[in-house]
């Protein structure tokens, strides 16, 4: 940007424009063209390229130029097309820019003389350039070559291709017929395989390999045609703007009148496979004129014929007759192709109409009688059979009813018009292969040495709509780039190799993944499409979807709604897919995918044909459907993968050209319009890319692409030297003269044969060495300079060289001295040697004693025995040792000692294995022994505490139902109370009316008597005063007897409980209690002092909850659950007022007869409570009941010691409550068998706490403490 220099930047029309860099964006640059100043664009910066200092200059190779990219060789290619330089090299490849008009003598024999046998580079660029290349190295390397041609229709392959093969015959033929007959098969080819298309009035629809073979002597001796995927579809239909293949219309218009009329032949407008395309012929003004008018087509006679150079349908056809005489086919052959030629027109034009029957089926229009007559009179058929193939397709049945059974299917219209153009491809097609053939047997050999192939296949296409020939083209280009990459990398990389340059392996982009999408087993495209031409009913849309579903995360694929063309959105997903070819992205319409993949005709067709009278057709056909077999295809239409054939042709081509050395032609159409002097750039621009031209000048770049030997250097510039400078080699001259102009060694690299130069450097050094004379002298001055210098630095290394010879007879000196010492030491070891190597064994013998030591320690039983065998044996080793030292023993006698003692020693090892095995097998059974005494001592236990389990349940169980009638006991009795607290309620009702029925008896007599007493003191009677003792019998006898049959049962409950209280504890102290307890053996006694003893605690507790402090919790002996049972409220108040007297707790506890019962419930402290509201760490409180009482109390709480208490030591913390009271009879699943208990407590260590109570004499004599102290005993 700051030096101004132009550039090439991106042009719609013209590919590149020249401009300047006037600012710089983040991935664009801004540029202000030359052309139109003021004016600016943004372009990406990768699209933008350096340009050379003089644009207007143009070179024959372009790796010549200083700077290599597309834009560069495109101007290169501009520059030289308008001065009708067609051919540009790029390295060793040919780029071919069709002119579109004969340029003078560029194609004469004098030419032909002037290439042969140079080298490429020597002259101009020239197609004879390669051929002559492609000759020499046949030559020199003695293997065959190949010649690739390619580009797109219109761009010259085809006349490319008859250059190159009219300058082998020409130059290295034999100047027999044969050289002849090769030149003039391509008339008949073009004549049967080319026809006029958009782009290309002579467009080869069909790819070839033209093989010319050559003797041991390197002469032409013959040679063979190869063709590849003729374009069937163009012989039923083409566009308005192209035509049929080139051979109906040159029948038309240069057949004679005879063959005219024998073949019923009339203007091209009145034939269905014609007329939907251009109907015009070929011809210049004299020729026009030598049509007949009724041959003319109504668009001709209007439009006039069409103008081309090189082609005209009256004159070819007569050149193509004189071809076919030349190649040996005579004139009843001749007629053989013309008449089958008009027989596929005439069969065009049959036409079919609905059947008025109920079959469903078709017919053919009477106006189309005649056209079907001539058709099968000119392909040697009968009529009606014809006429019954064309409109029914036979089945042969395979299974049900008579097999083999023919049944013919009527077909529809368009079933009818498509069975009739696969008829006219199918016999056109043949026919075609048997063009070929016959231009084969034109020119054969006998033997060949070598060929050189010349491959003429059209290159990249797209369309706005392309269908299976595109597809088809394209893969055939994705094959051949890939082999076009790895050609020119590899014969590029071999040269570095070969010249010693030492330079990096270059890479490329491989294109490998977009072929094996097309090709690759099972799921390539190729293998989906035969897949679905298998189906019962094949589809287009099917087939669609299956390549889409099967590669929907493919980089190369996608759908037509993603291009950047809009007519290709508009296509649906399931009508075409876009593949990424490595020249683009091309949309495929997949619309008849299927009908043209298959290749194949109806059983009833092929048969028809196959057996027609006409012995040529039939010849046509027998030679197609040699390898066929027919019963293959009985009762279906066959499928012959036309994908599939070629795939598998393409694959045979790539063998062969692998095989071969390869030379490219890359050929350029100028313009769409094909004129002349009209350079559309940025439609070559795309060619470039497309044929890979681009990637080329990308590995150029980064190689050595010019390249000279050191004789053409020396040749080239010897003339501006001095003689002094003439007469060095011309290695040296070449280096002196590197190094005088003080080139960067990274610009050039010398080889063996060659100097190589980085890209632009040549014409840098070429245009240094031709500058002015004066420069030259002071050049010639550094050359003196820089030789004197090379001659000292020689001088130099000869003294180098002395110095080390001297160095060297020093060396060798020192190393026969070592030479020498080496030779004694080594007679002396070798004297010494067996001796050494006895020693060295017997020590390593020694070494090994070791291991015997260990094995005997590790032994149980006759370890001494064997200390004594192991002790003799190292005697015996020490004692071999000394003789070997004292004594000149041979290597026989220390090898036999030796061996005896190895000997030895393995079998007192062995027999100390044997020993040691021996004991590990003992020790192995003792302890199967001891795991089996486990087992069985581990199934006892199980059986055990299965059976403890079992009893634990019944117990439980027993427990339980004895709890149940408990439960009932206590309601019976609780019933029988209340009926007696109802009877003595009633009684005492009694009782009180009786006595208040007395005391008014009493209270009257009482004022009876006072009243008496008044009335006598008044009369002064004298009473008598009346004795107590009778008054009170008096009142007894009054009264109600109280005998104890009359007394309630309040009366009898109170003299009872009078009578039980026998004796009077309450004055005893607590001390004389506990004194009775612990040693009285009256049980009754026993029994008030634990009635006394607990009711005095009860007292105790009760005075002391009552007096606790303020806001203190009272300590809890017992769950409150169990505590509070003895609160209940009262049932009734009558019951309260005269409750009903207790059973004495001596006669329960005589009842009971001492009960040993075990109790668990749940039990959290009140302090606890706050700390733990959700009860996660809850507590167990256990009781030990000893008949009525307490005997052991235990309290287990989460992180806490367990708490146990004993009756007599721990009286004041223990539950004073009796069973009755406390309830725990009476709660469900409350009572635990004893050895639940038992073990809780033994875990806790409680028989430890029990035993220290009985031993210190504070437990109370209980179960728990007689059975502790038994179990000691």
């Amino acid at each position: 940007m700051e030096d101004g220099k132009p550039v090439w930047a991106p042009h719609p029309s013209d590919g590149f424009q020249l401009g300047t860099i006037v600012d710089i964006g983040a991935d664009s640059l801004t540029i202000e063209p030359l052309k139109q100043k003021g004016k600016t664009f943004v372009a990406a910066i990768n699209q933008v390229f350096p340009a050379e200092e003089d644009v207007n200059k143009h070179v024959e190779d372009n790796c010549s130029l200083m700077y290599l990219n597309e834009a560069t060789l495109l101007n290169n290619i501009r520059v030289r097309y308008s001065k009708d330089r067609i051919y540009t090299f790029v390295a060793n490849i040919l780029i071919a820019v069709n002119p579109y008009y004969d340029i003078p003598k560029l194609y004469s024999p004098d030419t032909i003389k002037q290439y042969r046998g140079r080298s490429l580079g020597t002259l101009p660029p020239h197609v004879y350039a390669i051929a002559d290349k492609a000759y020499r190295d046949m030559k020199v390397l003695k293997m065959s070559q190949s010649i690739i041609v390619s580009g797109e229709s219109g761009a010259g392959k085809t006349e490319n291709t008859k250059f190159v093969l009219k300058y082998l015959t020409t130059s290295y033929g034999t100047g027999q017929d044969i050289d002849e007959r090769i030149v003039e098969a391509n008339p008949l080819l073009e004549a049967f395989g080319n026809a006029k298309t958009v782009r290309n009035n002579n467009s080869s629809r069909f790819g070839k390999f033209v093989e010319i073979h050559f003797n041991e002597k390197n002469a032409v001796v013959g040679g063979f045609v190869s063709h590849y995927l003729l374009e069937k579809s163009r012989i039923c239909r083409q566009s308005s703007e192209e035509r049929n293949y080139h051979i109906f219309y040159r029948l038309c218009a240069g057949a004679t009148e005879d063959i005219r009329q024998k073949f019923h032949l009339s203007s091209p407008d009145t034939f269905r496979y014609l007329n939907r395309g251009c109907t015009r012929f070929f011809a210049s003004k004299d020729t026009d004129k030598q049509i007949l008018q009724n041959r003319k087509s109504p668009e001709h006679l209007k439009a006039g014929p069409l103008k081309d150079p090189l082609l005209d349908d009256q004159g070819d056809f007569n050149r193509m007759c004189g071809a076919m005489k030349k190649i040996g086919l005579d004139d009843t052959e001749k007629l053989d192709l013309f008449r089958v030629v008009a027989g596929v027109l005439h069969l065009g034009n049959i036409n079919f109409e609905e059947a008025g029957s109920t079959s469903g089926g078709c017919t053919i229009k009477n106006q189309s009688s005649q056209t079907l007559e001539h058709c099968a009179e000119l392909l040697g058929l009968e009529e009606d059979d014809l006429r019954v193939s064309l409109t029914t397709r036979v089945m042969l049945t395979t299974a049900g009813g008579v097999k083999g059974t023919v049944i013919k299917v009527p077909l529809k219209v368009e079933q009818a018009n498509n069975a009739r153009d696969a008829l006219a491809k199918a016999v056109y097609s043949c026919l075609f292969d048997h063009v070929v053939t016959r231009v084969n047997q034109c020119f054969p050999f006998d033997s060949s040495a070598n060929f050189i192939g010349v491959l003429d296949i059209a290159g990249f296409e797209y369309f706005e709509h392309n269908s299976f020939e595109q597809f088809c083209i394209n893969y055939c280009n994705e094959k051949l780039q890939q082999f076009f990459n790895e050609r020119i990398l590899k014969e590029e990389q071999e040269l570095y190799q070969k010249e010693g340059l030492g330079v990096n392996e270059v890479h490329y982009v491989d294109n490998q993944d977009c072929i094996d999408l097309v090709e690759a087993k099972l799921v390539g495209i190729l293998d989906i499409l035969d897949e679905e031409n298998r189906l019962p009913q094949p589809s287009d849309q099917h087939f669609t979807d299956t390549v889409h579903n099967k590669h929907k995360n493919h980089f190369r694929l996608t759908v037509p709604r993603k291009s950047k063309l809009a007519v290709h959105r508009n296509v649906r997903d399931d009508e075409g897919f876009i593949i990424r070819h490595f020249a683009g992205a091309v949309c495929y319409e997949t619309t008849k995918f299927v009908e043209k993949n298959n290749d194949a005709l109806h059983m009833s067709l092929e048969c028809l044909v196959s057996e027609s009278k006409d012995r040529f057709v039939r010849e046509l056909f027998e030679n197609s459907n040699n390898s066929k077999d027919v019963k293959q295809k009985a009762g279906k239409l066959s499928f012959i993968s036309v994908g599939n054939k070629f795939k598998m042709q393409l694959n045979i081509l790539l063998d062969k050209l692998r095989s071969t050395g390869s030379s490219f032609i890359r050929c350029i159409k100028p313009n769409l319009k094909m004129v002349s002097h009209q350079f559309e750039g940025a439609q070559i621009l795309s060619q470039l890319q497309c044929s890979g031209m681009v990637s080329v000048l990308d590995l150029m770049q980064g190689g050595f692409p010019s390249r000279a030997a050191f004789h053409e250097l020396y040749n080239m510039y010897q003339k501006y030297m001095p003689p002094k400078l003439t007469r060095l080699d011309p290695r040296l001259f070449c280096k002196a003269l590197f190094k005088a102009l003080g080139l960067n060694d990274v610009d050039y690299k010398f080889g063996l044969t060659r100097v190589f130069f980085r890209p632009g450097k040549f014409a840098e050094f070429d245009q240094i060495m031709k500058s002015d004379p004066d420069h030259l002298a002071e050049l010639v001055k550094k050359v003196n300079k820089w030789l004197i210098h090379s001659r000292w630095k020689k001088v130099q290394w000869c003294a180098l060289s002395v110095i080390k010879l001297k160095n060297k007879i020093l060396y060798r000196t020192n190393a026969c001295i070592m030479m020498q010492k080496t030779v004694r030491m080594w007679l002396c070891r070798k004297k010494h040697k067996p001796r050494i190597d006895g020693l060295v064994k017997v020590r390593n013998l020694k070494t090994r004693m070791n291991r015997f030591t260990e094995v005997v320690a590790g032994l149980k039983e006759g370890k001494q025995e064997m200390s004594k065998q192991i002790q003799g044996l190292e005697a015996a080793i020490d004692a071999l040792m000394v003789k070997i030292k004292s004594t000149n023993m041979s290597r026989i006698d220390i090898d036999h000692e030796y061996k005896a003692l190895v000997t030895r020693s393995e079998q007192l090892l062995t027999a100390m294995q044997n020993k040691k095995k021996e004991e590990e097998e003992r020790e192995r059974l003792r302890r199967i022994q001891e795991e089996m005494e486990r087992e069985r001592k581990r199934r006892e236990e199980e059986d055990q505490r299965r059976k403890q389990e079992e009893e634990d349940r019944k117990l439980k169980a027993e427990m339980e139902v004895k709890r149940r009638q408990e439960e009932e006991e206590r309601k019976r009795r609780e019933e029988e109370e209340r009926r007696l607290q109802i009877e003595m309620e009633l009684q005492l009702e009694a009782e009180r009316e009786e006595d208040a029925a007395r005391q008014a008896v009493l209270e009257q007599e009482r004022r009876d008597r006072e009243l008496a007493l008044r009335i006598a003191q008044s009369e002064a009677e004298l009473i008598p005063e009346e004795v107590p003792n009778d008054s009170g019998l008096r009142s007894n006898g009054s009264s109600v007897p109280s005998s104890p049959e009359r007394a309630g049962p309040q009366v009898q409950a109170s003299k009872a409980a009078a009578g039980a209280k026998k004796y009077e504890l309450s004055k005893w102290k607590y001390a004389e209690l506990r004194d009775a307890i612990n040693t009285s053996c009256d049980i009754e006694l026993l029994a008030a002092c634990r009635e006394e003893f607990h009711r005095r605690l009860k007292v105790y507790h009760a005075w002391k909850s009552k007096n606790k402090k303020r806001n203190t919790e009272t300590e809890q002996r017992a769950p409150k659950c169990v505590t509070d049972y003895d609160h209940a409220p009262p049932v009734k108040k009558a019951s309260q007022q005269n409750p009903a007297p207790p059973i004495p707790a001596r006669q329960y506890e005589v009842a009971m007869n001492r009960q040993q019962r075990y109790f668990r419930i749940p039990f959290i402290r009140p302090g606890d409570q706050y700390k733990d509201p959700q009860n996660k760490k809850k507590g167990w409180w256990y009781a030990h009941f000893d008949g009525p009482w307490i005997a052991r109390q235990m309290e287990l709480h989460p992180d806490k010691h367990p708490i146990l208490l004993v009756a007599g030591k721990d009286d004041m913390e223990m539950c004073e409550l009796s069973l009755e009271e406390t309830g725990l009879s009476r709660k469900r699943g409350a009572e635990i068998l004893p050895r639940q208990f038992e073990e809780i407590w033994e875990r806790c260590g409680g028989i430890q706490y029990l035993r220290s109570a009985i031993e210190s004499r504070q437990a109370r004599p209980t179960y728990a403490t007689a059975m502790l102290q038994s179990m000691f005993k």
